[in-house]
C-alpha cells in the first residue's frame, strides 16, 4: 500500500507560479510512473503530466512548456512546477503513482488561479 499526500495548492493571481509537492509514504526509486492529474466540478479527471521511472516526461498539450514534473528520490516526492499560471488551470491537483500494476492517489490540493 502506498500512501500519496499533497501539498502547495492555493491561491494565485494570473501569470504567477506554484510547485506542488507530492510525498510518498515509501521509496519511488523503482515506481513505473508517477504523474499529475486535475479536475474540477462536473469534469472528468484530467490529466496532467507524467515522469517514468528512467526519466523521461510528458505533458499534456494544455500544459507543456508552463508546467514541469520532476521528482527525488532521496525524498520520495514528486514535484510538479507551475509557471505562467492561467484561470483555466484552476481545479483540484492528484498525484498518482503506479509502482507495478496498480494506481495510488493522493487526497488533492487545490489551485485557484484568479485575480
Amino acid at each position: 500500500q502506498v500512501q500519496l499526500v499533497e501539498s502547495g495548492g492555493g491561491l494565485v493571481q494570473p501569470g504567477g507560479s506554484l510547485r506542488l509537492s507530492c510525498a510518498a509514504s515509501g521509496s519511488i526509486r523503482s515506481f513505473l510512473t508517477m504523474g499529475w492529474y486535475r479536475q474540477t466540478p462536473g469534469k472528468q479527471r484530467e490529466w496532467v503530466a507524467t515522469i517514468t521511472n528512467n526519466g523521461v516526461r510528458i505533458y499534456a498539450d494544455s500544459v507543456k512548456g508552463r508546467f514541469t514534473i520532476s521528482r527525488d528520490t532521496a525524498k520520495n516526492t514528486q514535484y510538479l512546477q507551475m509557471n505562467s499560471l492561467k484561470p483555466e488551470d484552476t481545479a483540484v491537483y492528484y498525484c498518482k503513482a503506479r509502482p507495478a500494476r496498480e494506481d495510488y492517489w493522493g487526497q488533492g490540493t487545490q489551485v485557484t488561479v484568479s485575480s
